[in-house]
């Protein structure tokens, strides 16, 4: 047992010694809002119509920023294995598919585009999120008035409604970047951590859920980055964007990069 565990440590020295002096990939992650309004998660923002002649300027503005990092690889918020993104990307090319209200398609298939790419990556892993679940527990434990005041304390879910009406996308963008919106947006789910008991574990098993997914979602990232001069940048719900920091910034065969770093040079 001891040698297994010597051997280990040598190991992932081996590992963070290589990754110090040696050139990585570097994986930007760019939190969004859905722009389509999909209403698929708990907390949605409801946004105006990202089609308008003056959101389609401020988009622009966006495009170009993100240009900075000089992305040799786009990822997108996109089942894995998703034929149509293929499919739509390919006749985006070709002048054949209108862009859709989508932040895959406002952001990402336009900078890939803008960029000379010939593909983009769709690399999200569907998963469970019981939040239903806790919600029953809590019910039947008499714990919901807390909980509710625990999100009240903390603002609501990190990814709650920002103002989307009265400032710029790349400016509702940085917002959501900042390293304060990712922190308060990961303090929710550590708050839904403490409630459950030894017989159910139902705001643990939340969080470990919803980590699975995300561990996946960075397996899906990391394997695009087959060269150690790769860029990836990668569109994804706010949602994800603290697990996903996490996981890069915990890979020391990668290097961690953010918004901050493109717009810190305007």
């Amino acid at each position: 047992m001891r040698t297994s565990c010597l051997f280990l440590g040598i190991l992932a020295m081996s590992m963070m010694s290589w990754a110090q002096s040696d050139p990585r990939p570097e994986i930007l992650v760019l939190g969004t809002y859905h722009m389509a309004n999909p209403g698929h998660d708990i907390h949605d923002e409801q946004a105006d119509d990202v089609l308008t002649p003056k959101r389609q300027r401020e988009m622009a503005q966006l495009i170009e920023v993100l240009k900075k990092f000089h992305p040799t690889k786009v990822a997108i918020e996109a089942d894995v294995d998703s034929k149509p993104v293929k499919q739509e990307y390919s006749d985006y090319l070709a002048g054949k598919y209108t862009l859709s209200r989508n932040e895959t398609n406002q952001i990402g298939y336009r900078l890939a585009k803008e960029l000379g790419h010939s593909a983009i990556y769709p690399v999200d892993e569907d998963g469970d999120f019981p939040y239903e679940r806790l919600l029953n527990y809590l019910k039947a434990n008499g714990l919901k008035e807390k909980f509710d005041s625990m999100q009240a304390a903390l603002g609501g879910q990190g990814n709650e409604e920002i103002d989307l009406l009265s400032h710029t996308i790349l400016e509702k963008i940085e917002e959501i970047n900042s390293d304060a919106a990712v922190a308060k947006d990961l303090s929710w789910y550590f708050a839904c951590a403490h409630f459950g008991d030894r017989w159910d574990y139902a705001g643990p098993d939340l969080v470990a859920a919803f980590y699975q997914r995300n561990i996946r979602i960075y397996h899906n990232i990391v394997a695009l980055a087959d060269s150690p001069t790769d860029r990836v940048l990668v569109i994804y719900g706010s949602g994800h964007l603290g697990w996903l920091r996490q996981d890069i910034a915990n890979d020391p065969t990668v290097k961690l990069r953010k918004l901050a770093d493109l717009t810190d040079q305007r």
